[in-house]
């Protein structure tokens, strides 16, 4: 790594950790009194997309979107690969209000979990998988009922570029049980900015929003199969706009529940 994207990556980081700390300071102040979609823009979706333009111009990390128009006007499930930070400023930004799955430990950060707390978001304890799908079900089909979109990332945890991970099923019982659809997303965010270390890399993340998958019917096996269905486009997407090691990724979406 050069020594000027070095100093890139060190002045984002600065700037990223400097404009956090001033705006969740700002929310604590304003964000209460606000109503909750206003309250979203506010906390999480101008930052969020302070964030991207951080990205863009500091590091050169600039982004092209396809599919727009299969968003629906009605917020529904959102199932995207996981592979960076970057995709959840992205998605953030884009969507509002937005309810995503983080891990309940998240909250107690300072400064930018009391923020989050703000947001409605469906805060799980991963230690307990049990607990974590009736917290995802319940908190899940309330915010979806509030109008907020349900953002869920069904691998569960950030995966390197070229390997996808198995789906859960969490995501896809979620809109079933709420009649409503899922909307997929893939990205290749992780190829310029890494799950592992700080470094950052400068380039084009390509962004793919796919066509709106409804069930097939209802209960455990119409559940199975959209999940399978959503895995199945996602992995294909994936493979379009990055290079999917077959060796390193599943070769069936085998999910647990």
């Amino acid at each position: 790594m050069s020594t000027v994207q070095t100093l890139r990556i060190f002045l984002f980081y600065l700037l990223l950790a400097s404009s956090s700390l001033l705006w969740c300071t700002l929310s604590f102040f304003i964000a209460p009194f606000l109503p909750f979609r206003a309250r979203y823009r506010f906390v999480n979706q101008n930052w969020c997309r302070c964030a991207v333009w951080l990205a863009k111009v500091v590091i050169g990390m600039r982004y092209q979107v396809k599919g727009l128009e299969n968003i629906p006007e009605r917020p529904c499930v959102i199932l995207a690969n996981h592979q960076s930070t970057w995709e959840t400023f992205f998605l953030s930004a884009l969507f509002e209000p937005l309810s995503q799955v983080i891990k309940r430990e998240l909250l107690y950060v300072p400064f930018f979990g009391w923020a989050m707390a703000m947001l409605k978001p469906i805060a799980i304890d991963r230690s307990n998988p049990k607990a974590a799908l009736k917290q995802l079900a319940k908190l899940g089909h309330e915010r979806l009922e509030q109008g907020a979109w349900v953002l869920i990332f069904p691998e569960g945890t950030r995966m390197p570029p070229g390997q996808i991970g198995k789906f859960s099923r969490g995501g896809a019982s979620l809109a079933v049980n709420a009649n409503l659809p899922v909307l997929p997303i893939a990205h290749n965010a992780g190829e310029f900015w890494p799950k592992q270390g700080w470094g950052k890399t400068a380039g084009t993340i390509q962004v793919v929003i796919g066509p709106l998958m409804y069930a097939e019917g209802t209960g455990p096996r119409a559940i199975a199969e959209l999940n399978d269905r959503a895995f199945a486009w996602v992995s294909q997407a994936q493979g379009e706009i990055s290079s999917l090691d077959a060796q390193r990724q599943p070769l069936e979406n085998q999910a647990s529940a």
